[in-house]
């Protein structure tokens, strides 16, 4: 019997089983799909952007670099005297409902948490290069990874769960025995059916269209993203990849085939053109349908990525909420199953994460309101520009977006802890010119002491085995001599001056399941 079955092997699976794997775990990873190549995945259609808290999950586990070679982009490693320690704004800031924003306009000042190096950026990459980096990593930790296994049920009893799959072809079944079961196999999954969670939402407004085809007269659409009267369409910059969203209430029927014809009509009236479609070489559909599970965890059965959530595509946010999840739950996962976790450890994985999933909702919601048809909705469009071109419109949802702004919340009361709290670690850069994201390779917790006498050297003794010390000067404390930042990379806890040791004591027990005085 395996410690985990994961059902799905995109990239929150994938990333889940890296987490895993590196904590010891024996992990087997399922997936329907025969064989991982698919022009889906691959450029121009499966371009995806990581967000800048995504990019630093991947800088924490050393991916970043190979990310960044597999991706064709240059790499951004950084050293003292190479100019990045000045802060600067970001290339890109993202969109809202199409509405496109002025990275310039955004305020570093509110944003004080977000540092220079290699993380401070998002990634523009694709679905391929991420799974491909994800699975060598995964491969080289012992994870296995199965293809061509369709989940048909599961069952479950004291010890753990069984999947029943079909294998090898249709009729020929196995089963896989687990101690756990984690669903990461997108929005029809099927774990989160067999499991019986409940799945609640709203139902769309638009039906979504991407396509690659050859246009007759791509001049009579305009370059980047356009709304109308009818809903918004997207030129994309590689030949012929178009993106159409018209607001017909979902009413299309999604088990019909995508015909030319119907691609061209809807593309007509959305953009208010007479533009032709020739040949159409790939075309899928989708809605702004936004459902949530209410819970993620039925006992030994857990959800992660679309599984757990599903929402319209609008600002690129589905992806990065993935595998926010996938790490916030692999390491509480990890130490359930080794046998330290904290008593409530991985309950909170659903505490923390679903009210995180719940305001994506809510945000592409916003966005899906905003392009409806008629005449309120462009009203609001015009009063949101002007909002969105402030420079606090902008830094808003800038921050919104990139996960700069985001705040866990632990279950403390925030109003009395560092405002680091419950927020991603800034890479920090200590004066060796090593950083808080190299220290964290091991997917250990890590103690950051930047006191000159090193205060909480013996405190942090205690949990050697589970959370790394790390002891020396920084080029900018941010307001903090002292972090405890759990594997997932969000800061545990942070004092300031004269750093509390007892206070620390308190937070590595409660999230590393040591007491004081012990060394196991």
């Amino acid at each position: 019997m395996r410690d985990v079955v994961i059902v799905g092997a995109g990239p929150v699976g994938l990333f889940l089983a890296c987490e895993l794997g590196l904590a010891g775990c024996s992990v087997l990873v399922l997936e329907r799909e025969p064989e991982p190549g698919s022009p889906w995945r691959a450029d121009p259609l499966g371009m995806r952007g990581l967000s800048a808290a995504s990019a630093g999950a991947f800088h924490r586990r050393g991916m970043l670099r190979p990310l960044l070679a597999t991706s064709g982009l240059p790499d951004r490693s950084d050293r003292p005297g190479d100019g990045t320690d000045e802060a600067a704004p970001p290339r890109s800031a993202g969109h809202f409902a199409g509405m496109v924003l002025d990275p310039a306009r955004v305020d570093l000042d509110a944003l004080p948490y977000r540092v220079p190096g290699p993380a401070a950026e998002g990634v523009m990459t694709n679905l391929a290069a991420i799974e491909a980096v994800l699975h060598e990593r995964a491969t080289a930790l012992g994870v296995e990874v199965r293809r061509g296994v369709t989940v048909a049920g599961i069952a479950r009893d004291e010890e753990g769960v069984t999947v029943r799959a079909e294998a090898d072809g249709p009729g020929r079944e196995r089963t896989y025995a687990a101690r756990w079961l984690v669903g990461c196999d997108g929005g029809r999954s099927a774990v989160r059916r067999a499991a019986g969670f409940e799945f609640t939402g709203t139902e769309p407004q638009f039906t979504g269209y991407v396509v690659l085809a050859d246009v007759a007269d791509p001049e009579k659409l305009r370059p980047g993203f356009t709304l109308t009267p009818a809903g918004m369409y997207v030129r994309m910059p590689a030949k012929g990849h178009l993106g159409v969203l018209e607001g017909d209430g979902g009413a299309f029927d999604r088990s019909r085939p995508l015909t030319r014809e119907h691609l061209q009509a809807v593309l007509r009236r959305v953009s208010g053109t007479d533009v032709t479609l020739n040949d159409v070489r790939h075309a899928s559909s989708f809605t702004d349908r936004a459902m949530q599970a209410t819970t993620y965890r039925r006992g030994h059965v857990l959800l992660a990525g679309d599984a757990a959530h599903i929402h319209s595509p609008l600002g690129a946010q589905g992806l990065n909420l993935g595998i926010g999840d996938a790490m916030n739950l692999g390491w509480k996962l990890a130490a359930t199953v080794r046998g330290h976790a904290p008593d409530g450890l991985l309950d909170t994985y659903a505490r923390e994460r679903h009210p995180v999933g719940a305001r994506v909702l809510d945000w592409t919601r916003a966005q899906s309101a905003v392009m409806r048809p008629g005449p309120y909705a462009q009203a609001l469009q015009g009063v949101l520009r002007d909002l969105l071109g402030t420079r606090d419109g902008t830094t808003y949802t800038y921050g919104t977006v990139s996960g700069a702004s985001l705040r866990h919340d632990l279950g403390d009361d925030l109003g009395d802890a560092h405002p680091l709290v419950g927020r991603e670690a800034p890479d920090l850069r200590l004066a060796d010119g090593t950083r808080l994201g190299e220290l964290a390779r091991d997917g250990r917790g890590l103690a950051l002491d930047l006191t000159p006498d090193r205060s909480l050297r013996g405190a942090a003794r205690r949990w050697e085995r589970r959370i790394r010390y790390v002891a020396g000067p920084a080029t900018d404390t941010l307001g903090a001599d002292a972090v405890l930042v759990r594997p997932d990379g969000v800061v545990a806890w942070a004092g300031g001056r004269a750093p509390d040791g007892e206070a620390f004591a308190r937070a590595a027990t409660r999230w590393f399941g040591l007491r004081p005085g012990t060394t196991r």
